[in-house]
């Protein structure tokens, strides 16, 4: 019998609070059931294993950062969105690690097909790169090479990795005007 005032979207959230705290790696059901004082059974009413309270943590992270961004690059286009759009991807994984390292987790189709967050994750990278003229296959490579950029640089200042006295925020703004140059002057395939 489910245990009284569980439910998998509070469970969800204590998850994602937890991960933020110790990091995704140490969120472990024993420790989610040990916060709520319950035995690691209780949980398994609501979440199926390790695997889907991750998963869990990665959808509601999703929706979480995509509303974040949606609500900086609304109204902007080029250049402007380009830093709304980054500023808020960073501040989101700074503020929440683990709810961060979640969404970086890979996936199987199935586990994220009907997440409204990460769908409008994709939706507004591509938004941002279409104000830049792109169209596919470069909105693809383009998205790819503003992932990886971004997820190297945020995992690099996460793990203290920038040793250098410069400020990491300005190095993080001159990053972001080279990415611009390089989207503004994306290679033509005819040449």
């Amino acid at each position: 019998m489910a245990r009284a005032g569980l439910t998998a979207a509070r469970l969800t959230e204590a998850a994602a609070q937890l991960a933020d705290e110790n990091g995704l790696d140490r969120l472990t059901v024993s420790g989610l059931a040990r916060q709520f004082g319950v035995k690691d059974a209780s949980l398994y009413s609501h979440v199926r294993n390790l695997r889907e309270l991750r998963v869990r943590v990665a959808l509601l992270a999703a929706e979480e950062m995509s509303r974040r961004i949606a609500l900086a690059v609304a109204g902007r286009a080029g250049k402007d969105a380009l830093f709304a759009f980054a500023d808020a991807y960073r501040d989101f994984a700074l503020a929440h690690p683990g709810r961060y390292a979640a969404t970086q987790l890979q996936f199987e189709p199935e586990e994220v097909a009907d997440s409204p967050g990460f769908r409008r994750g994709v939706e507004l990278t591509r938004g941002v790169l279409r104000g830049y003229g792109l169209t596919e296959p470069d909105l693809t490579d383009a998205g790819r090479l503003l992932r990886a950029s971004f997820h190297g640089y945020i995992h690099l200042e996460l793990n203290q990795g920038f040793a250098d006295s410069r400020v990491v925020e300005e190095s993080w703004h001159r990053s972001l005007e080279a990415l611009h140059v390089a989207l503004d002057n994306w290679p033509s395939r005819a040449g």
